[in-house]
């Protein structure tokens, strides 16, 4: 048979596989309304276990592609009945009230709480996200949760995870606890270098201060530093100030390059991250969810049951709406017996009707549901 009379077939089956799809839509939709209803949860996983079963066993070798087939279209019917169920949900009411309080565009000032000191990369991200903002400096990460939350401080800006070195799980275990909002994120394109006092040499060097994801960022270059003592500290521009101070001459830091003319240091070696694509991105936290124009990425946190199949139940939703998953991370629940929640970003915005009707389902569907917020990344 040749090729175009092959590809005829294919379009006389795709038209009836059309039809047929759009059909049991149908039929899926009218399930959905029956279901809320009678107040009935709108996934059915033993039933869904009984199709995906049936039709797998009369697939033959085929049988692995009639499962993706079916768990798609499975996925595709509970998302259609979702998308009709939505309303009436305090996810909705709180997603609403943030799109009403917010002004269209992002504040440029306010007062910011920011961990470390003048120089830190943390303040650096305070200029970018709120150029006209003044900055508190706060000792730890915790401090600017706390100023967010008691109204010390409209806006808190803390550092989340690293390109080369990952996520700072202490500020994702502090989401978890503090539950504030995130409204807005950047990315910081982070170059570390080895400071110390003036005239000191590589050779004398016998202690090197730096917050602990500067020194992980940075393990190529110390690696070739033997007997070098590696201290962590709070912050990168600590560590500077604190070598500035030190009466001993034989310190160094590793921190930007603007806190060796701001705390009078010399550069000993410059760009000694492990990657030159190394970034750092922050997120700007409030007490409260406000949504601005063009708000594109939304973060949540989810516990799902421990067992097989749990999580796919969760991920299989953004699937089917076309979501595009951008992190997940798995971090343990503060004071469970090795149980763990997921902190999700997805590239989506809950102005889209079938995202806040998801995000309703997972809200109905998990107990342990946080939305945390849908902001732009600058």
């Amino acid at each position: 048979m040749e090729l175009s009379e092959l590809r005829k077939k294919i379009d006389g089956v795709d038209e009836e596989m059309l039809q047929l799809f759009l059909q049991r839509m149908q039929f899926s939709e009218e399930i959905g309304r029956h279901k809320a209803d009678k107040d009935l949860p709108l996934l059915n996983r033993a039933r869904e276990r009984e199709i995906l079963s049936e039709m797998t066993a009369k697939s033959g070798a085929l049988e692995k592609y009639t499962h993706y087939f079916f768990e798609m279209l499975l996925s595709l019917s509970r998302a259609r009945q979702i998308e009709l169920s939505a309303g009436g949900s305090k996810i909705r009411a709180q997603i609403e009230a943030a799109l009403a309080g917010a002004e269209e565009l992002f504040p440029q000032s306010g007062t910011v709480a920011c961990q470390g000191i003048e120089g830190s990369y943390s303040q650096a991200a305070c200029d970018r996200l709120l150029p006209r903002g003044h900055i508190v400096y706060l000792k730890t990460v915790e401090a600017v949760f706390d100023a967010v939350a008691s109204g010390l401080c409209q806006f808190g800006v803390l550092p989340i995870e690293n390109s080369t070195y990952g996520s700072v799980r202490a500020n994702y275990d502090l989401l978890q606890q503090k539950r504030a909002a995130v409204i807005r994120s950047t990315r910081l394109c982070i170059r570390h270098e080895l400071l110390a006092k003036p005239g000191t040499v590589l050779a004398e060097i016998n202690a090197i201060y730096s917050h602990e994801q500067a020194l992980g960022q940075c393990s190529r270059y110390l690696s070739s530093l033997p007997g070098v003592q590696l201290i962590p500290c709070g912050n990168t521009a600590v560590a500077a100030k604190m070598v500035a101070d030190s009466g001993n001459p034989h310190a160094a830091a590793i921190s930007s390059h603007s806190c060796a003319a701001l705390y009078g240091l010399e550069v000993i070696a410059a760009d000694i991250q492990d990657s030159d694509n190394n970034y750092t991105r922050f997120i700007c936290i409030a007490k409260e969810q406000a949504i601005y124009a063009g708000a594109n990425k939304i973060s949540l946190i989810v516990a799902c049951d421990n067992r097989p199949g749990a999580l796919y139940e969760i991920l299989s939703r953004f699937s089917a709406l076309g979501i595009n998953m951008s992190k997940l991370e798995s971090c343990p629940v503060t004071g469970g017996n090795f149980e763990f929640i997921f902190f999700i970003e997805l590239d989506a915005s809950v102005r889209e009707p079938a995202v806040l009707a998801m995000l309703e389902d997972l809200e109905r569907s998990y107990e342990n549901f946080v939305f945390l917020g849908n902001y732009a990344e600058v």
